[in-house]
């Protein structure tokens, strides 16, 4: 079977929003354009602009409603933002980000610190390991996993950039320190991602329902799921390209 790229996500906010491509730009040591281009800090985070850990920042590991808004970047420079239980949000994150820290607030547990501060990232971009990179992901993985776990899981519980279907389950793994070619786009892979509880979150109801890293330790005794990769060679990725080992 020939494997091909089959999904493209970037996600304009940290933990907050998921947003479907067709297709997209890559750049050499750099993230999917637009992803986790922005972040919302809560009021225990560090007053700074540089690369803070994902605990700092209102995102699903905490607050699993937020696992069902969707994203959508709009001609006008202007970010969507939409949850099944209230009405769209439209703002320029330029200069409005305040008004994401209101609409947020209603999918945020109250245990947690407030939403306090809406921050554009590092040029790296806020990804969890810090590193100006994508993620790889494998659909014959998911597909396994789903059969462990004993329901299907959706590949928005992983917050992933690119999915790849036709390797055999778990090969991702295979590819560290490995070159990986999209298109036209080299790709260099670095490491496996460790999960943590955001993938217990359902993307179609806001409930964790599915114990998603215990599933991966029971059943292969890690806790990983996808790879990161770096850009070595810049380009134009679309779905539906041929991904070469």
């Amino acid at each position: 079977m020939t494997a091909t790229l089959a999904q493209i996500f970037r996600y304009p906010i940290k933990g907050i929003g998921v947003e479907a491509l067709e297709q997209t730009p890559l750049v050499s040591n750099a993230p999917v354009p637009g992803d986790r281009a922005w972040a919302v800090a809560h009021e225990g985070a560090a007053a700074t602009d540089a690369w803070q850990p994902r605990r700092n920042f209102v995102v699903v590991a905490y607050g699993p409603q937020l696992a069902q808004i969707t994203a959508r970047s709009l001609d006008n420079g202007l970010l969507e933002l939409n949850h099944p239980t209230t009405a769209k949000l439209e703002f320029d994150p330029k200069v409005d980000g305040q008004s994401v820290l209101e609409w947020v607030r209603p999918f945020w547990p109250d245990q947690h610190s407030a939403p306090a501060r809406f921050m554009a990232a590092p040029a790296q971009g806020m990804s969890d390991n810090g590193l100006p990179q994508v993620s790889l992901l494998n659909l014959a993985s998911l597909r396994a996993l789903s059969q462990k776990a004993g329901a299907p899981l959706e590949p928005g519980r992983f917050r992933g950039n690119l999915w790849v279907d036709g390797l055999a389950p778990w090969e991702e793994f295979d590819l560290i320190d490995k070159t990986v070619t999209i298109g036209n786009v080299k790709l260099h892979v670095t490491e496996r991602i460790e999960r943590c509880r955001a993938t217990e979150a359902n993307p179609t109801t806001g409930l964790r329902d599915i114990d998603v890293p215990k599933v991966l330790n029971q059943g292969w005794g890690h806790r990983d799921f996808g790879v990161y990769a770096s850009v070595v060679t810049g380009g134009n990725i679309s779905v539906g390209d041929p991904v070469v080992l």
